[in-house]
């Protein structure tokens, strides 16, 4: 897929000019967003994602247009998980509902931004080093293993978030009020500049989200090699997961089985992943370098079995929390 330059910079300006009326609409009047509300906004993103999905299919064809989607519903479901994270930092930083939504939108842009240079890098590497899909599959299956090792612990639960290395330097290096004023991020206190706790939090958000894509990162790009794909299919997942949270509210702690699906569908992707290096094969002390004659997958079959794992997660949870209240998570 032959991505022209021009075409990168109109798709970062719309997805801006997206972020910039989400920004003005909601955001012009800070209140407390409605179920109503959100949902007609995931609505809405959901409905951009089909767009252009739909265009890529035009321009493009079914094969990527298929790729798109299928990284855009797995980013989409796991970045869910990020969620049950934003509900500890809004309840640790103690932010007023009526300012949670401009928080979510500073820190996910932020989010988008690190992600952006994080598939860059991958990007290179895959480039220069294509035998790192060995590395990603083995990544990913593992990953899978722990999530769904953790679960059957009991590690279901939410631990009190810890605030990482960065939020804690910039807490060390600039003075932080101990009230929120407002929705201002930065303030004049007795002739001294200081920032709030906004600034701390949106940070806190943007960064935090960095550990997710140490996972989702790799999973897609066992979807997609075209970087163009990885990155949008990431910003639509984002875009759309501010008004998630709103949205779910209480279901969110009723996902019981969410680890579970999500841990299947890393498996799957870094199964997928290591048959794909194997067939492609280029390691020199491998076969003699050359491809082995292992099946693959195909972007039709990893689309339904994402789809296909979701639903049946949602549904499992559904039921579980129905017949015994006490599976419900606590999020601290």
């Amino acid at each position: 897929m032959n991505v022209p330059v021009w075409l990168w910079i109109a798709t970062i300006v719309g997805l801006l000019a997206l972020l910039a009326i989400d920004l003005v609409i909601v955001d012009r009047k800070p209140h407390e967003v409605s179920i109503g509300e959100a949902a007609r906004w995931v609505a809405f993103y959901v409905a951009c994602a089909i767009v252009f999905g739909l265009g890529i299919w035009f321009f493009a064809g079914g094969t990527q247009a298929g790729e798109f989607f299928a990284g855009y519903i797995t980013e989409y479901s796991l970045s869910v998980d990020n969620l049950f994270v934003f509900v500890v930092l809004m309840t640790g930083f103690a932010v007023p509902a009526i300012h949670q939504h401009r928080v979510l939108l500073v820190g996910i842009l932020v989010a988008l931004v690190l992600r952006g240079l994080f598939i860059a890098v991958g990007a290179a590497v895959i480039a220069q080093f294509s035998a790192i899909f060995y590395l990603f599959g083995a990544f990913l299956i593992v990953t899978a293993y722990k999530l769904a090792r953790s679960r059957h612990n009991g590690g279901g639960e939410e631990e009190e978030y810890k605030e990482n290395a960065l939020v804690r330097a910039v807490r060390r290096v600039l003075p932080v009020t101990k009230e929120y004023h407002g929705e201002k991020s930065f303030v004049r206190v007795a002739g001294r500049r200081m920032v709030t706790p906004m600034f701390i939090v949106m940070l806190a958000i943007g960064t935090t989200d960095l550990l997710f894509a140490l996972d989702s990162i790799p999973a897609i790009f066992g979807l997609t090699k075209e970087p163009f794909l990885v990155f949008t299919a990431n910003a639509f997942a984002l875009m759309g997961l501010r008004q998630l949270y709103f949205l779910l509210g209480g279901l969110l702690n009723k996902l019981v089985y969410l680890s579970v699906g999500l841990s299947v569908i890393l498996g799957f992707i870094g199964l997928k992943l290591i048959l794909e290096a194997l067939h492609t094969n280029a390691l020199p002390f491998l076969n003699g370098g050359e491809g082995l004659p292992v099946p693959t997958i195909s972007i039709t079959l990893s689309l339904t079995v994402i789809v296909g794992v979701l639903l049946i997660t949602t549904v499992a949870s559904l039921i579980k929390v129905r017949r015994d209240p006490t599976a419900v998570k606590q999020l601290h």
